[in-house]
């Protein structure tokens, strides 16, 4: 595995594609694609792109080594030139995408890719299943860490995740959508995200006591003591016995950073009554940690009741996304060019008409509101379009069109930036704490109501009239044969 080639980790299809697009002269032609999705998981308000980092470490390493030819030459159905121009294939295209950590909204790219035919086949699966995994982890942490209204969230999930990349990277997603660390070492060691975490069920069981289990961890972890409470009975001995240990070691040392974690049980009961005890022991610096199965509806419920938690652990429904475990971005012909360069505009059409793509080469403004600061709605555009910010701006909701929102007094920002530009990395990469904090920075920019778990509000995603009319346009001639 350390070994395996990520460019061969494409569908078949792109590979068969590209070899009939060699036989018949097309393999040079420049497309566009566009990456974007339909539906916000589990009927949120929006999603958080995530994904990008690793991306642009494919699009550098592209390439074919001996053992990929020889291999797809046993396959007997690729041409023999064709084999020989992947020996030397190298990607020369144009990349933008909205940066890591950006609120995005269904039906706007994400991703553009402006390449030759056959580049831009291959790099279909891969960028789409770094899109889709990523970003939906980053959409699920986001909601989780907003139902902890500002309590740090750790993530848990690796012993759950579906693979070892899956639980890497989800962790590293789930940073970018606001967990405060991980228990996945690895990801720690890669990518910096704070790895840390105590103990299991196990340690206090390999002890004849509890009481000298909990004793032995904190003379050898004074400093990192979080004691595992429910392992045989969580207020008749848990709390009890790490009280004691608390007292008796720590707290002598003038030690004062020390927890309890609950990872059974009736969570909101046990918290409330562990911190009761906590404080009479005159402990109320001492943290309650709660785990065990956790998800946004869960915190938001235990909230509701009161629950006496600082900190939550949150694991399988958060690196699964349990809930809704697909993104489903989508990857499509927007745009080819013609010999002298001329850029013709594309469209798929279907009887459901949310798979109907809006053709064209785009671009995807940003319309802030001046003096909140709010996002107010985005426009898609040509991409030779330029929005006027000193002028107004009316925005109709495409899923309601009779509904309009007019604009006076709002700046625009373009969303999309060049990654790659013949075939060339020129984004500067951010580190992972500055995608952290500009994710942050970025869900405060919206409304409340558009961050509502539950039938939030639609944010205003909608076409300029030039590129409504080429849709229009497509459509008719389209139909008409």
């Amino acid at each position: 595995m350390d070994a395996l080639n990520y460019t061969m980790l494409c569908d078949f299809y792109e590979l068969t594609m590209g070899n009939g697009y060699f036989k018949n002269g097309m393999h040079n032609r420049i497309c566009y694609f566009d990456v974007f999705f339909r539906k916000v998981p589990d009927g949120g308000g929006f999603a958080i792109a995530a994904g990008l980092d690793q991306i642009i470490d494919y699009i550098q390493n592209l390439r074919f080594d001996k053992r990929d030819i020889e291999y797809l030459r046993s396959k007997g159905c690729f041409d023999e030139q064709f084999l020989r121009w992947l020996k030397y294939f190298r990607f020369s295209g144009d990349i933008w995408a909205v940066p890591e950590g950006t609120p995005v909204f269904p039906g706007e790219p994400v991703i553009t890719v402006r390449a030759p035919a056959v580049e831009a086949q291959l790099v279909e699966t891969y960028l789409l299943l770094q899109f889709n995994h990523q970003s939906l982890i980053a959409t699920k942490a986001s909601r989780v860490v907003r139902a902890a209204q500002g309590r740090p969230v750790l993530e848990f999930g690796s012993r759950r995740a579906q693979g070892g990349d899956a639980a890497i990277l989800g962790a590293r997603a789930a940073f970018i959508g606001g967990c405060a660390g991980t228990a996945c070492t690895v990801t720690d060691q890669i990518y910096g995200v704070p790895a840390g975490g105590t103990m299991a069920h196990s340690w206090v069981q390999m002890f004849d006591t509890e009481y000298e289990a909990f004793k032995t961890y904190c003379e050898i972890y004074p400093n990192n003591a979080t004691l595992l409470v429910d392992t045989y009975n969580t207020l008749k001995s848990g709390v009890p016995n790490a009280i004691r240990c608390f007292k008796e070691i720590l707290v002598p040392k003038g030690i004062s950073n020390f927890a309890i974690r609950l990872d059974s049980g009736d969570i909101s009961y046990l918290s409330k009554q562990a911190r009761k005890m906590l404080d009479e022991a005159g402990l109320q610096c001492c943290k309650i940690t709660a785990s065990n199965a956790l998800d946004e509806e869960l915190i938001q419920d235990l909230l509701a009741q009161g629950a006496c938690v600082d900190t939550f652990g949150v694991g399988e429904r958060l690196i699964t996304a349990r809930s809704e475990p697909v993104f489903g971005a989508v990857y499509k012909l927007a745009a080819v060019e013609n010999a002298d360069g001329v850029i013709l505009p594309k469209i798929k059409i279907s009887e459901n008409t949310a798979k109907i793509t809006t053709p064209h080469f785009k671009k995807v403004y940003r319309l802030y509101d001046r003096e909140t600061g709010k996002a107010l709605a985005d426009q898609i555009c040509v991409w030779d379009e330029e929005i006027d910010d000193a002028a107004p701006l009316t925005i109709f909701d495409q899923d309601a069109v009779w509904k309009t929102k007019k604009l006076e007094n709002y700046r625009a920002k373009e969303l999309l930036v060049p990654i790659f530009q013949g075939g060339k990395l020129v984004y500067k990469r951010p580190g992972l704490k500055e995608i952290q904090a500009y994710c942050r920075e970025q869900v405060d920019l919206l409304w409340d109501e558009v961050k509502r778990f539950h039938n939030p509000h639609t944010y205003y995603v909608d076409l300029s009239e030039k590129l409504w009319l080429v849709k229009r346009e497509l459509l008719r001639m389209t139909t008409e044969g």
